[in-house]
C-alpha cells in the first residue's frame, strides 16, 4: 500500500523494482546477457534522429497512468507497418505491463515487422533491463533521470552504449537536465509531462532548450497532438517529437503521421 505522499514516479519506481527482481530469479543475468549477444544487428536510432529537418518518433502502447486505455484494439505489427508507411523515423515502444498496459513481446513483434528503429520506452532501473531489451531487439533505451542515481544513470548509458545501442536519457527541469548532461550522452529528451504529478506543458522544451549543447540531439516529448505543435517544437531548435497518445487516438493513424511530420 502506498501513502498519500508518494508520487505516481514513486509508485511506478516501486513496483518496477519488485518485477524486475521477479524477472532476474526466472531469467538470470548471464542468460539475458547471451541473448542480447546473439540478437539481430542494431539499427542506428541516431541516425534516424539526424536524417530529415525533425524526425518522429512514433509510439506503440495500449494504455497509460494518466488517460487510461488509449488502443484497446492494439496489434502493434499492424501499427509498426503503418507508422513506417505514413513517414516516422522510429518507433517506441511502451514494454512496462502494470501501468501501460505493454509487453515486451510487443517490442519484438514491432521489430519484426518493420525495418524502423525500436527504443525500449520503459521504467528502466537496473543494467539487466538494458541487456533485455538488445535481447528483445531494442536499438534505443530511455533512461529517465528522475529515476536513477546518477551513478546508475552513468552505468546504464555506458552499458547501452558498449553494446551498440543508442540512450535517450531524458529530463524534465533543470536540476535533471544538469544530471542527464554530465552524464555524457549524445541524446537528450525533454518530457514535457512532469512524471511526478502528469501535468503536460510544451514550455518545458522551450524553457531548456537552451542547456542542450549543439552537438547533442534533443527529442521533445509528451503533448504533441498537431503540425502546429511540432512546428512550435522545431522554432527552438528540437531534432525530433515522440508523439503517442494523439497518434493511438487517432482514426487515420497514417494520415496524422504524415500531418506531424508535414
Amino acid at each position: 500500500m502506498y501513502v498519500a505522499t508518494q508520487t505516481i514516479l514513486d509508485e511506478i519506481v516501486a513496483w518496477k523494482r519488485e518485477e524486475v527482481a521477479r524477472a532476474k530469479s526466472e531469467r538470470p543475468l548471464e542468460l539475458v546477457r547471451e541473448q542480447a549477444a546473439q540478437a539481430s544487428p542494431v539499427r542506428d536510432f541516431e541516425a534516424a534522429m539526424r536524417a530529415r529537418g525533425v524526425s518522429l518518433v512514433a509510439e506503440v502502447k495500449r494504455a497509460s497512468p494518466s488517460k487510461g486505455l488509449l488502443r484497446p484494439d492494439l496489434d502493434p505489427a499492424s501499427l509498426a507497418r503503418e507508422y513506417e508507411s505514413s513517414g516516422a523515423s522510429a518507433i517506441s515502444v511502451l514494454t512496462d505491463e502494470r501501468f501501460f498496459q505493454g509487453h515486451l513481446d510487443h517490442l519484438r513483434d514491432v521489430r519484426q515487422s518493420a525495418e524502423l528503429p525500436v527504443l525500449r520506452k520503459d521504467f528502466l532501473l537496473e543494467s539487466y533491463q538494458v541487456f533485455e531489451a538488445r535481447a528483445a531487439g531494442a536499438d534505443a533505451v530511455l533512461l529517465i533521470t528522475a529515476a536513477l542515481e546518477q551513478g546508475e544513470l552513468e552505468d546504464m548509458l555506458r552499458i547501452a552504449t558498449d553494446l551498440g545501442m543508442a540512450a535517450l536519457v531524458e529530463a524534465h527541469d533543470e536540476r535533471e537536465m544538469e544530471r542527464a548532461l554530465s552524464a555524457g550522452p549524445r541524446i537528450i529528451g525533454v518530457n514535457n509531462r512532469d512524471l511526478r504529478t502528469f501535468v503536460v506543458d510544451l514550455a518545458t522544451t522551450e524553457r531548456l532548450r537552451s542547456m542542450v549543447p549543439e552537438d547533442v540531439l534533443l527529442i521533445a516529448e509528451s503533448g504533441i497532438r498537431t503540425r502546429a505543435d511540432v512546428e512550435r517544437m522545431v522554432a527552438v531548435g528540437v531534432d525530433a517529437v515522440l508523439v503517442g497518445e494523439a497518434l493511438l487516438r487517432s482514426a487515420d493513424v497514417g494520415a496524422k503521421v504524415r500531418e506531424l511530420v508535414g
